[in-house]
């Protein structure tokens, strides 16, 4: 007998279970599980006791003060999460679909992020959604999407935040360390990382931190730091660039920043093998039950990129 979509589908208290599978694995916390799914902690409980039951295997570690996922729970969640979440979006976009896109939408991204994803679909965006409104906050502070009171953030994907739902929008990126050809006639290039403690290098503050940022490079299949130094720090990294093509010393840039700059010889590039990439550009919300229209309709404008007729 054919096995169909719909025989793999979960049905009745199957279904409950594996929301309460789900809404434990999120948490952690029966409790706090129990009250997002309006039952009692018993009763959820036993949902979960029932279900592991029917799988025949332990999904949770269970303490007096602690819950944690088996390693079978844990590869069960990141199967069923995406999964889920997707079946909620598809239900929950249907349940709109006759809704007219109306509101604001609070974001915050970072600065190269707004260059790359967002400038280019504003005017469209617009015209085809009259009654939304765009509140956007640029800057490259890595604050709290909800805590900020932001309905959506766009984020370089090693600080997206953990409880986050986190949608990629390109591919990964690297920095590169780069100067005028000037000089390194000059001063000599670095053969490795740690002489960069030996050159002039235009630093970067992350905004938010006294510290300027020391710059990350791959060896041995493990990143370490740098901590550079040099006769200037800023906090903009247009001006970083400017200040290395301006022969003051060696700079730190995302590779896609300084393309052109590579291509025309004004810039070159050094210290290459240590120069891995990493998670690149992510849109990134808190998950939730039913997201808004206006919402929605941003987050799809912003993954379609700016070819996309919206």
């Amino acid at each position: 007998m054919q096995v169909t979509l719909v025989d793999k589908l979960p049905a009745g208290n199957d279904y409950n279970q594996v929301r309460a599978f789900i809404a434990v694995a999120e948490y952690l916390s029966f409790s706090r599980a129990a009250e997002v799914l309006g039952v009692s902690p018993s009763s959820l409980s036993q949902m979960i006791r029932s279900f592991e039951e029917r799988v025949g295997m332990r999904l949770f570690h269970r303490t007096t003060r602690n819950v944690s996922l088996t390693e079978v729970g844990e590869n069960l969640f990141r199967r069923v999460r995406p999964a889920a979440f997707e079946l909620g979006e598809a239900l929950a976009q249907t349940r709109t679909a006759g809704e007219r896109p109306a509101g604001t939408v609070r974001v915050h991204t970072f600065r190269s992020a707004a260059q790359k994803h967002i400038e280019p679909i504003l005017a469209s965006f617009a015209e085809r959604y009259p009654d939304i409104v765009l509140d956007v906050t640029i800057n490259d502070e890595t604050v709290d999407i909800v805590a900020g009171g932001y309905d959506v953030g766009l984020r370089i994907g090693e600080v997206i935040q953990r409880d986050m739902v986190a949608v990629r929008l390109g591919p990964e990126l690297r920095q590169l360390a780069v100067a005028t050809p000037e000089y390194f006639r000059r001063h000599g290039c670095p053969e490795h990382p740690r002489d960069l403690v030996n050159h002039r290098c235009i630093r970067w503050r992350w905004p938010g931190h006294q510290a300027p940022y020391a710059w990350e490079f791959f060896e041995e299949g493990a990143w370490f730091s740098v901590a550079v130094n040099g006769p200037l720090i800023v906090s903009e990294k247009e001006t970083a660039v400017a200040a290395v093509l301006n022969d003051m010393g060696i700079g730190f840039a995302v590779e896609e920043m300084i393309l052109d700059h590579l291509a025309s010889g004004r810039l070159v590039s050094c210290l290459e093998a240590w120069s891995a990439p990493f998670p690149g550009w992510f849109i990134c919300y808190p998950q939730q039950r039913q997201m808004a229209p206006a919402l929605r309709a941003f987050i799809d404008a912003v993954r379609a990129g700016p070819a996309h007729r919206i």
